[in-house]
C-alpha cells in the first residue's frame, strides 16, 4: 500500500490522464494532456532521489506501454535482412544522445514520423553512462517520454552500445569485470534495453600466430555473455546481439577476422546453449575514430572510410545469417559521406559526436566556459603534451556532461528550441541519405513488438555506482 501511495505522490502531475489501480497497473485515459504533464514525471525519473526516481522510471515506461510504444528487439528485421527478404539499401542510424536526450529524442521522432521511418535506434554505451549520469533505466524513460509527448505509436528500439570489456581491468580480475557487464546487461534488460552490442574486442590478442587464435578470447567471452543475455532475456523476446571484431579507429578489419570470429562464436554458443539463436550484426572497423580527428585549431580533420571493405563484410556477415555489417563513429563525417553507407549495404552506422558538437555550438558562451573550467580542474590528466586548447576540450568536453546535466536541462527555453531545431535538421538529413525513410512498412512487416510489463521492483533498488569509464569506447 505504501508503494502505491508514493506511486499516486509522483503521478500527481499527470491529473485525470492516467489511472492507476491495484497491481499496480496503469490505464492511460488522456492521451491528449498526457504530453503537457509527462515532462514534471520525467524531472523525477532524472533529478530524483530513490524511491520517486525509480517509480517515474516506471510510470513513463507503464504509460507508453499502455499508450502503444513498445521497447522492442530488432532482431527480426535483421535476421529477416540477411535472407535477403528485405532490401539492403537502407542503414539504421543508432544514435547515442548523450546530453538533453528527452529534447534530443523528440526532435528524432518528429522528424522520423515524418519521414515514415521506424528502423531507428537509440543507444546508449558504457562508457557513455558513467561520463553522463544516465544509467539504463533513466536514458530509456527519456526516450519513451519523448515518444509520448510526439505522439509516437509502435516499437522503439532501445540499445546497449558497446557493452565492452576493459582490458586492464580484465587483466587484473577477468571474473569481477565480466560479471560487471553480466550485471548491466541485467539492469538493461529489466529497462526495455532488447537490443545490445556485446564488445570483447578489446581482448584479441594480436601477438598469437594465426588469426583464429587471435580471435579465440574474443569470440569466446563474446559468446559467454551471449549466452547469459539469451538466458534472462523477456519471453517471447529475442534481444538483438551485436559482437565485434576490431577497435574504433585501428586497422581496417578483414574477411579472414570475420570469418574466424563467427566460426568460432557459433560453435561456442552451440556448445553453450544449443539451438539459441546468435548475433544479428557484427560491428567492423573500416577507417575512422571516434569523434573525428582533431586539428591543432579544433577542426575536424577529413577522415575516410573504406566503403569496400564495409560492403565485403556486411556481404560476408549474411553468409552467417546476420543483417550485415556495423559502422562505429561516423557522426562527425561529411555530410555527403552518408549516402555512401546505404550504398555500401552497411546494416547499422552509429552517430553520436556530431550530435554532441551541435550542443556546444548552441551553449551560451558563459555556460561554455564554465564546462571548460571544470575539465581543466577534474580531466587535466587527460591532457596530452602536445594538445593545444582546442583539441583538448574537444576531446574532453563529453566528460562534463553528466556534471553539468541538471544546468543543461534548466538552459532557457529558446535556447532549448534552437538546440532542438538543428537537431532536428540534423536528423532529418541523415535519415534521408541513409534511405530509412518509408521503413516503418518493413518495420511493422517483420517486427511483432511484445509488451513486457516492466517489474517495479526493479526500479526500485539501490541505484549502480560510479565507475571508471576512460578506457572504453563509446
Amino acid at each position: 500500500m505504501a508503494i502505491l501511495d508514493d506511486l499516486l505522490r509522483v503521478a500527481k502531475p499527470l491529473g485525470e490522464a492516467v489511472h492507476i489501480g491495484d497491481g499496480p497497473v496503469v490505464t492511460v485515459r488522456e492521451l491528449e494532456t498526457l504530453p503537457a504533464a509527462i515532462e514534471d514525471v520525467l524531472r523525477t525519473a532524472v533529478f530524483g532521489a530513490q524511491p520517486d526516481k525509480g517509480l517515474a522510471q516506471w510510470l513513463i515506461r507503464a504509460c507508453a506501454l499502455d499508450a502503444g510504444i513498445i521497447p522492442a528487439s530488432i532482431h527480426d528485421l535483421y535476421i529477416a535482412r540477411g535472407r535477403g527478404d528485405t532490401p539492403d539499401d537502407f542503414t539504421v542510424p543508432a544514435m547515442n544522445l548523450r546530453a538533453l536526450p528527452y529534447t534530443a529524442a523528440r526532435a528524432v521522432f518528429r522528424a522520423a514520423m515524418d519521414m515514415s521511418a521506424k528502423a531507428i535506434i537509440f543507444e546508449i554505451a558504457r562508457s557513455e553512462m558513467g561520463y553522463t549520469d544516465q544509467r539504463p533505466a533513466e536514458y530509456a524513460a527519456n526516450i519513451l517520454a519523448a515518444a509520448l509527448a510526439e505522439g509516437y505509436r509502435g516499437p522503439v528500439f532501445i540499445q546497449g552500445d558497446h557493452f565492452q570489456v576493459s582490458a586492464s581491468r580484465y587483466a587484473k580480475g577477468p571474473h569481477t569485470e565480466l560479471q560487471a557487464i553480466r550485471d548491466l546487461a541485467l539492469e538493461a534488460l529489466h529497462a526495455g534495453f532488447f537490443n545490445i552490442d556485446i564488445d570483447t574486442s578489446t581482448l584479441v590478442d594480436l601477438s598469437r600466430p594465426t588469426i583464429p587464435e587471435q580471435q579465440e578470447i574474443n569470440y569466446r567471452l563474446c559468446a559467454e555473455l551471449s549466452a547469459f543475455i539469451r538466458e534472462h532475456e523477456p519471453e517471447g523476446v529475442t534481444v538483438s546481439l551485436g559482437g565485434e571484431i576490431g577497435e574504433v579507429g585501428g586497422q581496417n578489419s578483414t574477411e579472414p577476422e570475420l570469418r574466424a570470429f563467427m566460426e568460432g562464436f557459433n560453435q561456442s554458443l552451440q556448445e553453450l546453449r544449443p539451438d539459441a539463436p546468435g548475433l544479428s550484426k557484427i560491428s567492423i572497423q573500416t577507417g575512422t575514430s571516434h569523434g573525428g580527428v582533431v586539428l591543432p585549431d579544433g577542426s575536424i580533420a577529413r577522415v575516410s572510410v573504406d566503403f569496400d571493405t564495409l560492403k565485403t563484410l556486411s556481404r560476408v556477415a549474411k553468409e552467417y545469417g546476420m543483417g550485415g555489417a556495423v559502422q562505429h563513429g561516423a557522426s562527425t563525417l561529411p555530410p555527403e559521406a552518408f549516402t555512401k553507407f546505404a550504398e555500401a549495404n552497411a546494416l547499422e552506422v552509429h552517430l553520436a559526436t556530431g550530435f554532441q558538437n551541435i550542443l556546444y555550438d548552441h551553449l551560451p558562451e558563459d555556460l561554455k566556459q564554465e564546462m571548460y573550467a571544470y575539465l581543466e580542474e577534474h580531466h587535466a590528466d587527460e591532457r596530452k603534451d602536445d594538445q593545444t586548447d582546442e583539441q583538448f576540450y574537444y576531446k574532453a568536453r563529453k566528460r562534463a556532461l553528466g556534471p553539468f546535466k541538471r544546468r543543461l536541462w534548466d538552459l532557457p527555453e529558446d535556447t532549448i528550441a534552437a538546440i532542438a531545431d538543428a537537431w532536428e535538421t540534423q536528423f532529418r538529413l541523415l535519415f534521408d541519405r541513409l534511405n530509412v525513410g518509408g521503413t516503418a512498412t518493413l518495420v511493422d512487416r517483420f517486427v511483432s513488438p511484445r509488451p513486457i510489463r516492466p517489474d517495479l521492483r526493479k526500479y526500485l533498488g539501490e541505484l549502480a555506482g560510479e565507475e571508471d569509464v576512460r578506457d572504453l569506447a563509446d
